[in-house]
């Protein structure tokens, strides 16, 4: 049995909405993603605050979330929407 089918692994990475640490606990990857950060996640970046006609910016968290793709791929040799052809 020729193995015709050599589906490529695909690896998404994205980060959650900046926003206060103390409110980044119970913040949720989007669906199909899965989150690799704990707790209040990674305090690395900065969310603004306007406040009438200036704006403040503060350290924040955010939680890091990746997602596993397959990219269909035919093995070398073969082609097609169904890797038949040689």
């Amino acid at each position: 049995q020729v193995k015709k089918q050599c589906d490529q692994k695909l690896l998404i990475r994205m980060k959650t909405k900046c926003v206060p640490c103390s409110l980044n606990l119970d913040t949720q990857c989007p669906a199909g993603y899965t989150k690799i950060t704990n707790g209040t996640g990674t305090p690395d970046c900065r969310y603004y605050l306007e406040i009438k006609t200036h704006t403040l910016t503060f350290p924040g968290c955010q939680h890091h979330c990746v997602k596993e793709f397959k990219q269909p791929e035919c093995c070398q040799g073969h082609w097609g929407p169904d890797c038949m052809g040689k």
